[in-house]
C-alpha cells in the first residue's frame, strides 16, 4: 500500500508493534526517542530508498522511535510478515537487506564524521548541504528546530542559535 505522509504527520510511533515495514519512496523523516525522564532525541534521518525501522528488518521488533515525515513524503507499507516470508522464501533478498544496512552503516559513519571533524559552522553547513539534497532549498530551519539541529550535529542549541544568526549557512 502506498500511503503519502506531509510535514509533521506521523509514520510509526515509538513502541509500536512492528507490523509493517516501511520503503521510503521520495521525502524525508526524522526519528526521535521519548526518553523515561521526558527528553526528546532526534537520533536518525531516514530518506529515499530506505526501508525502517532498520532493527525489524531480519526479525520483528517493536518500533525504537517515532518517525515524523519532515517534508512531503511517499511511502510503501508492507506487512512485515510478508516481508519475513518474502526472505524464507528467496534467500538472496537478505542481500538486498544486507546491503541496505551497509549504507546506512555508511551513512553513519560519516555522520560521525560530522560529528567529530571540523569548526562547529562547518558542522552546520554539512547538515544543510545534506538535508538541500532531500529537501531542495527548504532553510534548514523549516526542518528542524534549533534544539534538533544541535543534537545531531553534537552542538548546544545556543551555539546553533549564534552560528544561524551569523549567517553561517
Amino acid at each position: 500500500m502506498i500511503m503519502t505522509l506531509h510535514r509533521g504527520e506521523v509514520l510509526f510511533r515509538q513502541g509500536d508493534p512492528g507490523t509493517y515495514l516501511y520503503r521510503i519512496i521520495s521525502g524525508l523523516c526524522k526519528v526521535t526517542r521519548l526518553h523515561e525522564n521526558g527528553n526528546i532525541i532526534l537520533f536518525n534521518l531516514v530518506y529515499t530508498g530506505e526501508i525502517v525501522p532498520h532493527h525489524s528488518l531480519i526479525t520483528p521488533k517493536e518500533c525504537h522511535g517515532t518517525a515524523i515525515a519532515m517534508v512531503k513524503t511517499v511511502v510503501e507499507r508492507i506487512p512485515a510478515e510478508e516481508w519475513y516470508e518474502g526472505l524464507r522464501q528467496q534467500p538472496d533478498k537478505a542481500l538486498d537487506v544486507a546491503k541496505l544496512l551497509q549504507d546506512k552503516l555508511r551513512f553513519m559513519q560519516q555522520r560521525i564524521d560530522h560529528l567529530t571533524i571540523g569548526t562547529p559552522s562547518e558542522r552546520l553547513e554539512l547538515l544543510s548541504a545534506w538535508l538541500r539534497s532531500y529537501a531542495d532549498t527548504m532553510p534548514i530551519t523549516e526542518l528542524l528546530t534549533q534544539e534538533e539541529i544541535g543534537q545531531f550535529i553534537g552542538l548546544r542549541r545556543e551555539t546553533v542559535n549564534r552560528l544561524l544568526r551569523q549567517g553561517q549557512i
